[in-house]
């Protein structure tokens, strides 16, 4: 049976959660504030298109190679200390960001602020693990996703405004203050989750065991699997829709940003339905209803890439595939970290790194026949979806026990105080 985690006392049950949530804005925010800046950006550090694009591309690798490093740690030492040296960290290198006089070390810089930024976000759900379990914690996962969705939003919408009175080095420096109020809220509402009599010890070797615990774990590195592939699908989406709607479908800026919000206000509410539809029915069935979701708007996509289809058919192909990722997130994530409470920062590091790593990957294939063709978004989508589909089989763990383990889990209610 997993390590039951201790009760959360009252203090934590009400400012713990808001406080990790906000901690997942890291990782958008970073992404999507300074987007609608970046011609200006291009022209001012004379570069090209595709030169400037490695800004995105950095902060990426970043995002994942942190969570890879700062889980770990915050197994054997705690989850405070990592998460505050991150917010520092990231509070810096936003600076440093909006002080860049070359784009070369625009681009760095944007490396170290990924680093740093994916602190918050393994640290948020690490921290979950140590302090919720069975329906609690499902539920505090759709919330994660929910939060996701709305920085995905409210991103690109706040960096319009604010270039509208600052240029692109005064949306770094907006950053720099939100990361200062983050801090703020860590130091004091942000108490150590992780006893020192529950932490590992032992150093790279100690870590190196706890990955191949994890991945010769069938259902840990199903759930893992499903979830890259089911990332790359939506990543695959955010690099490829605004030249499928802008380019082929001749959105218009606004028009484009009114799509994309009704894509994530879809994300946000399917992500939230999934927690609970988890909790309350099944985590496997909500985990392939999700799939399928996903399956369906990549179909969608594959057909409007071989014929010409009306753009509400586009639309509502991409509307299914943001929400259908959002619908797996919850159950997936709950089989991930369900059976691994001593080693929660390891396993959340591993989630967060293949999430952001096959997006990374898959991202550049929609672009390879030009911004005129929805084929390759199609292709891509499709056969990501493929794949985390087969990634589902693995769920039927060790001599089919290891799923039924994670669903008794689930289904135990939280401890209350």
């Amino acid at each position: 049976m997993p390590e039951i985690p201790p009760p959360p006392t009252t203090a934590v049950r009400r400012r713990l959660p808001a406080l990790l949530l906000l901690l997942t804005v890291f990782g958008p925010i970073s992404m999507d504030l300074y987007l609608p800046a970046l011609p200006a950006l291009t022209i001012e550090l004379a570069a090209t298109t595709s030169v400037a694009q490695l800004t995105v591309t950095a902060c990426l690798i970043g995002l994942a190679a942190g969570q890879l490093i700062a889980g770990p740690v915050s197994d054997r030492f705690g989850r405070r200390g990592i998460l505050l040296v991150g917010i520092v960290a990231y509070i810096v290198t936003s600076a440093l960001c909006a002080l860049s006089p070359s784009i070369e070390l625009l681009i760095l810089a944007r490396l170290v602020q990924g680093l740093a930024g994916g602190v918050g976000i393994v640290i948020a759900t690490a921290a979950g693990r140590d302090v919720f379990s069975g329906r609690a914690l499902t539920r505090f996962y759709g919330s994660l996703t929910v939060i996701g969705g709305f920085a995905a939003i409210v991103g690109p919408l706040l960096g319009g405004l604010l270039n509208t009175f600052t240029d692109w080095r005064g949306l770094f420096v907006f950053l720099a203050v939100i990361g200062v109020a983050i801090l703020v809220a860590a130091l004091i509402g942000f108490g150590e989750t992780l006893p020192s009599g529950r932490r590992t010890s032992g150093g790279l070797a100690r870590t190196l065991r706890d990955y191949r615990t994890l991945l010769a774990d069938r259902v840990f590195l199903g759930a893992v699997l499903n979830q890259g592939f089911l990332y790359a699908a939506l990543f695959a989406y955010l690099a490829g829709s605004t030249y499928v709607l802008q380019d082929i479908y001749g959105l218009s800026p606004q028009w484009y940003a009114a799509a994309f919000g009704l894509n994530s206000a879809g994300h946000m509410l399917f992500g939230y339905l999934a927690g609970r539809t988890a909790e309350r029915w099944s985590i496997a069935g909500t985990l392939a209803v999700g799939v399928a979701v996903t399956g369906l708007g990549a179909l969608g996509l594959l057909v409007a890439g071989l014929s010409p289809m009306p753009l509400w058919v586009v639309i509502a192909s991409l509307f299914a595939l943001s929400s259908g990722v959002a619908m797996t997130a919850p159950p997936a994530t709950t089989l991930a970290m369900t059976d691994y409470p001593q080693m929660a920062g390891t396993a959340s590091s591993l989630l967060g790194m293949v999430r952001f790593g096959f997006g990374g990957i898959a991202a550049p294939f929609v672009g390879v026949a030009g911004a005129l063709s929805i084929l390759p978004l199609g292709l891509t989508t499709t056969v990501a979806v493929l794949l985390a589909a087969a990634s589902c089989l693995l769920l039927i763990g060790r001599k089919g026990t290891d799923a039924a383990t994670a669903a008794a889990a689930i289904s135990t209610p939280a401890h209350t105080h």
